[in-house]
């Protein structure tokens, strides 16, 4: 392992903000099987995995379903959910994330993509980032999910990076939690009270000056 500084960086929130498709099949789902879902409580489900996220849909909803009908609307709210990702295209990169991408990618700094998404992959080639990333870890390449440090781990592992020289930039409590166990530096990117146990917080990659990062890389 070398000790010079990696980043990795969450993708849903972070690079783009695939939440509002999220919310949109999710609130199609509820609203088929006859309730109504809000975006208080699509909130209360990022970073938690499909799986988990049906079931507290279901719980709100006071039902109930049976394995297979369980499994087909999991599956259709990921085909609604992939008919919005198909559309989607560089104009989805959030603002200010290319100028902080592109500072990394000419100070040869290398940066990983650390999402628990198994869609991560069409998603970066949509919106042409698919090259730019020195590793990709997604859902498909993980069995725990965050706040376990899994994610994180291999992708400072495929940098080459000790996890303490890493730097995680994330939107979700359970992601800097993640990075925070992993030993890495945490950035926040959000409400600076639900991140507070992040090192660093920003409320967009447009707050984050370019001193920010090159004083990531000095320490």
């Amino acid at each position: 392992m070398s000790n010079h500084k990696a980043f990795i960086f969450d993708l849903d929130g972070v690079i783009v903000d695939t939440a509002k498709f999220h919310f949109l099949a999710w609130r199609k789902l509820a609203n088929d099987l006859g309730f109504d879902f809000t975006e208080e409580q699509n909130e209360q489900l990022k970073g938690v995995s499909r799986v988990e996220s049906l079931k507290r849909i279901l719980k709100w909803g006071n039902m109930e379903l049976a394995e297979d009908e369980f499994e087909r609307q999991m599956a259709m709210k990921n085909e609604n959910y992939l008919s919005y990702v198909d559309k989607m295209d560089a104009n989805e990169i959030l603002p200010g994330v290319r100028k902080v991408l592109d500072y990394l990618t000419e100070n040869n700094v290398p940066f990983a993509l650390g999402s628990a998404s198994k869609n991560a992959r069409p998603i970066l080639k949509k919106i042409d980032l698919y090259d730019k990333f020195d590793a990709i870890v997604d859902g498909t390449d993980v069995k725990k999910a965050k706040p376990d440090p899994e994610v994180f781990l291999i992708a400072a592992d495929k940098l080459k990076t000790d996890p303490q020289d890493c730097v995680v930039f994330e939107d979700s409590v359970a992601g800097v939690q993640a990075a925070n166990i992993g030993k890495m530096t945490s950035v926040g990117i959000g409400d600076k009270g639900v991140l507070n146990e992040a090192d660093h917080v920003f409320q967009d990659f447009i707050e984050i000056k370019i001193e920010f990062i090159e004083n990531l890389l000095r320490k």
